[in-house]
């Protein structure tokens, strides 16, 4: 079992190299397109970003992949049918998405790994073994995903828009709402992230100090710190950056104008923190399947209602997409970031805020929704906002013939691969 657990482990980190490949491109990829940053910077923050989301939040996409895809309680009596029907799931999500990042085409981890665990499990057991109210759940959430990062997308950039880059004096207008843009930036991460990042230090004033507190005190407070001291920073860069416009240096800076390139700085963190949502959502796609089979090694019985993910699996995952993103990453960011819209920090900016907002409250639901659905969805919620026809429908086209034969061909894939691996071993 040792030896089918570390060969099991390997197949978890080449989908996981595979996925930090294609689907990390969703991060970085409006970033590297609006000259925001570069491409090896974008590959050592993205790195970071995602390692640490996946090790803190990996563990609830991961929770919901591992036991509610597949109707569980049918494998109860046949534990090593899960077994294998799981490594023949990474198997087909790591090719497939393989295939797609050598043809620069940003797929659906999600789509590809739940289409695997349906396909095996019709093999398996049949229709009911599919458990298709998750199915159903998930598959909304695929759908409503582009189009709610789109709308979120489109009302940032409208706004910043109107009241900011059509303003006579642009730089004026972006001073008084730095303070604004510096809240909601930090704002959308906060609520969501900061609660978790700060409990331990809420029960220890609870328990240790014994200071009794509400327990959103401290992140609001770490939030109202954190805004007002982006506010002060950017103001100051905001002046810089006006009398460096006005002299002979700014001839040698790829992004000129003051506010677009404070508009990179917010597009920098804003980038971070689709790297930290993306880390936390996505690396289930890969170390799920690995998860269920160590619970099944230590256990004896297949997983019904939930699992505990160790965190060797979520820091192998989080190795593995960063291995991904550092070899083979570059492909499907020029997709991303130049071939939809052309893109300048400030719309990259709303973009990227767009999605992360969308993808870290999936991750809070535990709902495995595409990245990619929803970065695409916010790039054209701009493009429709600046120019429709701005919007290179013949990219998108490829992209979204990609997501549709994504679950059949995985799906397909892994039907495949267990039903020869059933013949050879049962």
């Amino acid at each position: 079992m040792l030896i089918t657990l570390l060969f099991v482990a390997l197949l978890a980190f080449y989908v996981a190299w595979n996925l930090g490949a294609n689907d990390v491109a969703n991060a970085m990829g409006t970033s590297v397109g609006s000259k925001a940053v570069t491409l090896k910077q974008a590959l050592i923050i993205a790195g970071v970003l995602e390692f640490t989301g996946a090790v803190l939040f990996g563990h609830e996409v991961t929770e919901t992949l591992a036991t509610k895809i597949a109707n569980p309680a049918l494998f109860a009596a046949t534990p090593q049918i899960f077994v294998v029907g799981m490594v023949t799931v990474l198997i087909s999500c790591g090719v497939w998405l393989q295939i797609a990042t050598s043809r620069s085409l940003p797929v659906s981890s999600s789509h590809a790994v739940v289409g695997a665990i349906a396909g095996f499990s019709w093999v398996a057991l049949g229709v009911d073994a599919i458990d298709w109210s998750s199915i159903g759940l998930i598959t909304i959430g695929w759908i409503l995903t582009p189009l709610i990062s789109g709308a979120i997308a489109a009302l940032f950039y409208s706004q910043i828009k109107h009241w900011i880059l059509d303003q006579p004096n642009q730089v004026v207008q972006l001073q008084e709402w730095i303070p604004w843009l510096s809240t909601l930036l930090l704002g959308v991460f906060g609520v969501i992230v900061l609660p978790s990042l700060t409990e331990p230090l809420t029960n220890f004033v609870i328990e240790q100090v014994g200071f009794t507190i509400p327990s959103h005190d401290i992140p609001l407070l770490t939030g109202a710190i954190a805004a007002v001291g982006l506010t002060i920073i950017s103001w100051r860069q905001l002046a810089d950056k006006e009398t460096t416009w006005q002299g002979e240096e700014s001839t040698q800076s790829p992004i000129p104008n003051p506010v677009e390139r404070l508009f990179a700085r917010f597009q920098l963190l804003s980038a971070c923190f689709v790297a930290f949502a993306h880390g936390s959502n996505d690396v289930g796609n890969a170390i799920a399947p690995l998860a269920a089979i160590v619970y099944i090694n230590r256990t004896g019985s297949v997983p019904i209602d939930g699992i505990t993910i160790p965190l060797w699996i979520l820091i192998l995952g989080g190795v593995g997409i960063v291995g991904g993103l550092a070899v083979w990453g570059k492909k499907v960011i020029a997709t991303i970031g130049e071939n939809i819209i052309a893109l300048q920090p400030s719309s990259g900016f709303c973009a990227e805020l767009a999605t992360a907002t969308t993808i870290l409250i999936a991750s809070r639901l535990g709902l495995p929704v595409s990245t990619s659905h929803a970065l695409v969805g916010g790039v054209v919620g701009i493009g429709l906002v600046q120019n429709f026809k701005s919007i290179k429908f013949q990219t998108l086209k490829g992209i979204a013939a990609a997501w549709l034969i994504t679950i059949p061909v995985s799906a397909g894939l892994s039907a495949a691969i267990f039903s020869i691996a059933r013949i050879l071993f049962f």
